[in-house]
Parts: C-alpha cells; sequence; structure tokens
C-alpha cells in the first residue's frame, strides 16, 4: 500500500518570524516528520500549494479534488489548515473508491508542543484501516468528512450530529 501525501499550506508549515505573529506557510514538514519518526509505508509527497486554509479558494479545492480524482494511488493523507478543513472535506465527498484523510496541527510542527506529528500519525493508520471515504484525523479522533466541524472557541474538532 502506497500513501500519498498532498500539502497545501496551514499552520502545520507555518513559520512564526516575530512576537506580533507574523508568520508565512513555509515548506512542508512531513518528509522531515515521516523521516525523524521511522516511517517505512512506502509513500510519496506532493506540494500542491502553501496557502493558509482561510485563503483557499473553490478553485483551490477543485485542484486537490482533481489531484486525487485523476492519480492511480487510493490512498491520500491531504494536511491542511484547520480553519476551513471541514469545507474541503465535504467538498471532498463526491470522490469515490479513495481514502482520504485531512489532517493539520493547531500549533506549528515546528513547535516543541505541536499536535501535527500525533495528527500525522493518527491519518496514516486511519488511511491504513479505514474503508473508502473522507475522513479528518484530529484531536485523538477520526470524523466522517461530511459530520464534522471545527468549535473555534473550545480549538477542538467535534462530531456534527443530525
Amino acid at each position: 500500500m502506497k500513501i500519498k501525501f498532498l500539502t497545501t499550506g496551514g499552520t502545520i508549515d507555518k513559520i512564526y518570524f516575530d512576537a506580533k505573529s507574523e508568520y508565512e506557510v513555509g515548506e512542508p514538514q512531513i518528509d522531515a516528520m515521516l523521516r525523524e519518526a521511522y516511517v517505512t509505508v512506502d509513500h510519496e509527497v506532493c506540494q500542491l500549494m502553501r496557502k493558509d486554509s482561510l485563503d483557499l479558494t473553490d478553485e483551490d479545492r477543485q485542484l486537490i479534488m482533481c489531484t486525487i480524482a485523476d492519480d492511480a494511488c487510493r490512498h491520500f493523507v491531504v494536511t491542511h489548515g484547520t480553519d476551513t478543513m471541514a469545507e474541503t472535506a465535504r467538498a471532498l465527498m463526491r470522490l469515490e473508491n479513495k481514502v482520504i484523510v485531512l489532517t493539520g496541527a493547531l500549533s506549528p510542527a515546528r513547535f516543541r508542543g505541536s499536535d501535527a506529528i500525533f495528527n500525522i500519525a493518527m491519518a496514516m493508520t486511519a488511511c491504513q484501516v479505514m474503508p473508502s471515504g473522507v475522513y479528518i484525523a484530529m484531536n485523538g479522533r477520526i470524523f466522517e468528512g461530511d459530520r464534522v466541524r471545527k468549535n473555534v472557541e473550545r480549538n477542538r474538532f467535534e462530531s456534527i450530529v443530525e
């Protein structure tokens, strides 16, 4: 099994420059994270964009969807900013016969106390064991892509119960 990682930017890849929280989205951190964790799963990393998720457009979501749809690979982890992650997950729900897991971080991967490595590990595991579908791996949980939202006040993801 091969897992293809698609990077889009977001907090996981942010670089902060000063105390005023000036930042830019830097190089994807996923290669170094996987190497440092001694990951042996066959994988490939593809950088699609470097954007804060609040800056993602419908065209960007279309690029993510077409990239996955046109790829022979079946298993994908998409690193993504948390603010619009659920929106992107819903946009990807049309894809069939793929396992797609979106994840990110609430603090940059470069920070010692970041949740990034844990979320990446969760996403990789989910990608290997879940059936076809779209999921979000955050806060130690796997959510269905069309039944999740970010609770900004509590800084966590939650299931949507209908």
